[in-house]
């Protein structure tokens, strides 16, 4: 009898990961959080600070200058932040997912989104097939 690999049909009649996996994901995802929570904690911290290397002692016309590229660098900040929360909220859903042992499943189609997807984008909650169809 010929020996089942992965990506064979029984694997795609698989409907849920084994708790092994999930602890495999869990620890994914808890790297990316702490890396994302870090990055956004810089973020924040950018957003937070008062120029120290004021433009007080300069001309008018550079001052202004300087000023509306401080404005523009922290509105790129605010959405580079505002970005990543939404990103650590996705991480943290995820793992309430694998708690509940319902990581892994398409949303839309109910079928178990395949290990590769889940590693390179471990919050996902779509499988390739119905994200296209959202197009």
């Amino acid at each position: 009898m010929a020996k089942k690999e992965k990506g064979t049909v029984l694997e795609r009649e698989k409907t849920r990961y084994s708790d092994g996996e999930l602890a495999e994901f869990k620890q994914l995802l808890h790297e990316k959080l702490d890396k994302a929570q870090k990055e956004y904690d810089v973020l924040r911290k950018a957003l937070s600070q008062s120029d120290s290397n004021d433009t007080l002692d300069t001309s008018p016309t550079f001052k202004i200058l300087e000023e509306g590229a401080s404005v523009l660098s922290k509105e790129e900040a605010g959405n580079l932040a505002q970005r990543q929360l939404k990103f650590i909220q996705h991480l943290k859903a995820a793992l309430v997912r694998i708690e509940n042992k319902t990581y892994g499943i398409c949303r839309e189609t109910g079928k178990l989104i395949p290990r590769e997807r889940l590693m390179a984008v471990p919050h996902a909650t779509l499988s390739i097939e119905a994200k296209l169809k959202q197009r």
